[in-house]
């Protein structure tokens, strides 16, 4: 990618309109009328999303509010008391989401509702709020939040529509880089397996799709080639099996187990963070570091590790 192009750029790539970000060219879609019902499309939408990645449980409906709350700040077991937090943030964004509906109907019945409206701050302060206690809430693959993810129905409720796309696209540009860095400890990881040899052969197609998946929207028509072309490529990464030796020893055995578990893992992982569309910089970093490990255990270190040992990745 040209290191030159500056970001925003748009150019009409392979017959799609495509937006330059961060050394990525992503699918550009024309953001809608900035209107109330908009936002509130959007902002349903969004939540949604949220709640279909993380941990079970915490979509409280926002008329249970009062209860959340009252629960959270009764609970003094730290374990128990993450969870209600969880179940707060999670009754502070529909309860959100309920104030935003009403506007709408407002509005449509003539009403004129502006950003100073009573309602309309105590809906930004539900969704910041919400915010702060989504530092505590876990995907649901996993211990890692995403951040990113209970901070886009507030962005939504904030800013422009056409700069809430904007901020979408540069987070998407951040996750395909996620993507890539992915694959390419997989591909340095196994680079000198035989038991998985040609593994670029199955981890190539299966990060320009995850790419791809990444930029589109649901309504898109592409999705129909687009998800089952990741589906597929996903599922041949986990299902490679090892060439195992007729006389393998212990270490070839624990290569072959190793080497699988670590391949589903990194599937895995790309699945997580395309359905999300953000990166998951924890459980990147975590994986990135088990391909080193997986390379320095069975194939010794490259020679610049031999250099610096503490360097892992």
């Amino acid at each position: 990618m040209s290191q030159t192009t500056a970001n925003g750029t748009r150019r009409e790539i392979d017959g799609d309109t495509r937006v330059h970000y961060d050394g990525y060219w992503i699918k550009y879609y024309e953001p809608p009328a900035d209107t109330l019902e908009t936002k509130r499309q959007l902002i349903q939408a969004l939540t949604r999303r949220l709640f279909n990645h993380v941990e079970h449980g915490i979509n409280i409906p926002g008329a249970r509010l009062d209860e959340a709350r009252a629960a959270y700040e009764a609970e003094d077991d730290p374990a128990r008391k993450r969870v209600n937090g969880a179940m707060l943030a999670g009754a502070l964004f529909n309860r959100a989401a309920d104030i935003f509906s009403c506007l709408v109907e407002l509005q449509a019945t003539g009403v004129e509702i502006g950003p100073d409206n009573s309602l309309m701050r105590e809906c930004g302060h539900y969704l910041l709020e919400a915010l702060e206690l989504g530092k505590i809430v876990r995907h649901r693959g996993g211990d890692e939040g995403i951040d990113e993810l209970w901070g886009e129905p507030f962005k939504a409720f904030s800013m422009p529509i056409a700069t809430f796309y904007e901020s979408r696209y540069i987070k998407i540009a951040m996750t395909m880089r996620d993507i890539d860095r992915i694959a390419t400890a997989i591909r340095s990881g196994f680079a000198a397996s035989r038991q998985f040899p040609d593994i670029g052969a199955r981890i190539d197609p299966l990060a320009e799709t995850a790419k791809r998946k990444c930029e589109i929207l649901r309504t898109d028509p592409s999705i129909f080639e687009v998800w089952p072309a990741f589906a597929v490529a996903s599922d041949r990464l986990c299902e490679l099996e090892p060439q195992i030796p007729a006389n393998a020893g212990t270490l070839a055995i624990r290569e072959a187990l190793e080497g699988s578990r670590l391949l589903c893992e990194g599937a895995e992982l790309i699945r997580f963070i395309v359905r999300a569309r953000v990166p998951m910089p924890k459980s990147t970093h975590e994986y990135i570091d088990r391909c080193v490990q997986f390379r320095q255990t069975f194939f010794g270190p490259t020679a610049d590790e031999r250099k610096s040992p503490s360097t892992t990745h």
